[in-house]
């Protein structure tokens, strides 16, 4: 049932994006290439072949998003910094780009005089291609030293004023589907292995650069460092069922547990060490496909983190499936279970994301008991649409946030240390190997403006409000947010409906008068020269 009631005084709302999907200016300015650069532009690699090369123009419209910020009055906005645009190379002594230092420095800037809290990622998804290309990018444990250089520098250039870092956005969708199922980049499908050698490596570096801040900065700049660790919540099909339950908790093990075990516990969670060297074992392998962790480095990776970020979009329900043993072995075949959908569950958008609020609160409380209560800051929770023409009156979406964020105040009464809830995302924006068909903004975009203009969905009065109010104040005023969002999402509508008509306009006049124009002179051409031969 619904919860009517409000967050504590200083909790922080917020908003996020990241740099690969919002930025455009790939090659400008000096940037270097990453590896996102790289697979889109190989043929195949994402819907109808899209890019992320200009996306949403964010590299020059930062004072334009900031106003879009100040309009939703958020305490804080979730950015990330793009390696190859202040390290070309990724390699520290090699290079350093300062007009890509100067644009974060600006950001950053920007961002305080409006009184946002930056909260700062060094690292969603865009390793530099050199690093890829080099050393076989997170395969290899030397990305270990020059992430950490890369960490240091955006330490001392911006440390000053950032006080919120995470080391990683969702290192689970790295490993698995870079490594794994080459979805994304670098697009490597190393079965049964890739993924475990990759998250292994990200999660020393989480914590090598935990511990360089806690000795070299922490005592100046008096900042926190975190990680964001993205997960769905499990559900047994049913909860009287032992097999399922266990299944369930093979679910969030292999996902959330995966990073969050070794951080909080000193090592994986056993349940993974069991299945993976089990399965390891009767392909007659000597050693388990998961790597060790020696007793130095359990002590040096337990306790790297001064808060957690959680990125939470949707539920499954679970239930045991055993997979015999197989040559082709995977990380989805070593969980030994198999996820199920309730038809009853709304679907907006995509069909991998389900509208399941009560999975949430569970996920949240699952956190506190499993990892000592720790801080939590919401870094990634939102809806898509797929549908291709603009959609301002975003219902579902306000239905979704209303849900889901409700969920968190319900967490808070069961004692889940939450600070904070970041919506995802600001802009719609390119969404990796969905390319553009894939929409979470609360701000629309229209792609084929080459201003690329930015219309606010009815989520942003919506959101707005539950930000003004810190909550659910009662049923009356919380409806009345609902028919008032309604309505400017019609008036905004006809604007946007006003504006593309504009840009058809243009689009058919830059095409057709310098056709026609060329048709004109090509036509005098043949006239002229059909008069000439006449009267030689």
């Amino acid at each position: 049932s619904f919860y009517y009631g409000t967050f504590p005084a200083g909790f922080l709302w917020g908003v996020g994006s990241s740099a690969y999907q919002t930025e455009g200016a790939w090659d400008k300015d000096g940037k270097g290439p990453s590896i996102w650069d790289a697979f889109t532009h190989k043929k195949g690699k994402v819907f109808r072949n899209e890019t992320g090369d200009s996306t949403c123009d964010g590299y020059y419209k930062v004072k334009d998003d900031i106003q879009l910020l100040k309009e939703l009055k958020v305490n804080h906005y979730l950015l990330s910094i793009s390696w190859p645009r202040i390290m070309p190379t990724g390699i520290k002594a090699e290079q350093l780009n300062e007009k890509g230092i100067q644009f974060y420095n600006d950001t950053i800037n920007s961002l305080l005089e409006n009184n946002i809290t930056p909260i700062v990622s060094l690292y969603h998804w865009d390793l530099p291609q050199v690093l890829q290309e080099k050393y076989g990018g997170w395969q290899n444990i030397s990305m270990i030293n020059y992430f950490n250089d890369y960490a240091n520098l955006c330490f001392e250039k911006f440390g000053d004023r950032v006080k919120h870092w995470i080391t990683f956005s969702n290192p689970w969708a790295v490993a698995e589907k870079g490594y794994e199922t080459g979805e994304h980049a670098p697009g490597l499908k190393l079965g049964g292995c890739g993924a475990y050698k990759a998250a292994h490596h990200i999660i020393k570096t989480h914590a090598k650069v935990w511990h360089s801040y806690n000795n070299t900065w922490r005592r100046e700049q008096r900042g926190m460092v975190g990680i964001s660790l993205t997960s769905g919540w499990g559900e047994p099909v049913d909860p009287h069922s032992q097999t399922d339950r266990d299944a369930a908790e093979r679910y969030i093990q292999f996902h959330l547990g995966w990073f969050a075990n070794p951080i909080y516990r000193g090592d994986y969670p056993e349940v993974m060490k069991n299945y993976v060297g089990r399965k390891s074992a009767q392909q007659g392998l000597g050693t388990s496909r998961l790597p060790t962790f020696s007793v130095q480095e359990k002590t040096y990776i337990k306790g790297t983190s001064d808060f957690l970020g959680i990125g939470h979009f949707t539920t499954r329900y679970v239930l045991q499936k055993n997979f015999p043993f197989l040559q082709a072995s995977s990380y989805h075949t070593d969980r030994d279970l198999a996820e199920l959908v309730d038809p009853n569950w709304p679907a907006p958008g995509p069909k991998w994301l389900y509208s399941v609020p009560w999975g949430f609160r569970r996920l949240l409380n699952f956190i506190k008991t499993q990892y000592g209560n720790p801080l939590i800051y919401v870094t990634e929770n939102g809806v898509s649409e797929t549908v291709q023409c603009p959609q301002l009156c975003d219902e579902w979406r306000i239905q979704y946030l209303k849900g889901y964020i409700n969920e968190i105040l319900k967490a808070l009464n069961d004692g889940v240390n939450v600070k904070g809830y970041t919506a995802w995302s600001l802009l719609d924006k390119f969404e990796w190997n969905k390319g553009f068909s894939e929409r979470f903004g609360l701000y629309h975009i229209d792609f084929k403006n080459k201003n690329k203009p930015r219309y606010p969905k009815a989520s942003v009065d919506y959101y707005k409000k539950i930000i003004s109010a810190n909550g659910f104040p009662n049923p009356r005023e919380v409806e009345n947010w609902h028919r008032k969002a309604m309505d400017t999402c019609s008036a905004t509508h006809q604007h946007l409906a006003a504006d593309s008509l504009i840009t058809h306009m243009e689009m058919v006049t830059e095409i057709v008068l310098p056709t026609v124009f060329t048709l004109c002179i090509l036509i005098s051409i043949v006239l002229l020269i059909f008069y000439l031969r006449n009267h030689s």
